[in-house]
């Protein structure tokens, strides 16, 4: 399509785009995925900018945040076994905003489910 609305040079088409605030209704949500050896999160409902630069999680049985890494698009990992853990969660979007959600999930947590925080941008 883009061929046909756009100037094609070289093998390639020229897009262009921005990003505009949105706004989402209710909180952050967060899909678990995995094994136990490392898990994998799908964050998605997110309002503000809308793309998520960073994630952190905190497990229930600590006081300190562990980075996630990128797995791709907005899929974040981190390669600890966390089962029978609750977490919280802190996601920054990419104008500098973070947002927490705290005791997010629980510790009876299950491979597929999602969870809700308790706030957007």
């Amino acid at each position: 399509m883009f061929v046909t609305i756009a100037k094609y040079e070289a093998g390639v088409v020229p897009v262009q785009f921005r990003r505009v605030p949105c706004v989402k209704k209710g909180g952050v949500k967060f899909l678990l995925q995995g094994n136990q050896g490392w898990l994998l999160v799908l964050v998605f409902n997110v309002g503000g900018a809308g793309d998520v630069a960073n994630v952190k999680i905190k497990p229930s049985n600590s006081n300190d945040w562990l980075q996630m890494e990128r797995n791709w698009g907005q899929i974040w990992q981190i390669t600890q076994n966390l089962l029978g853990q609750g977490f919280s969660f802190q996601v920054t979007t990419s104008d500098g905003k973070m947002v927490q959600s705290d005791n997010v999930v629980p510790t009876n947590w299950q491979f597929g489910q999602t969870f809700e925080g308790k706030s957007n941008f």
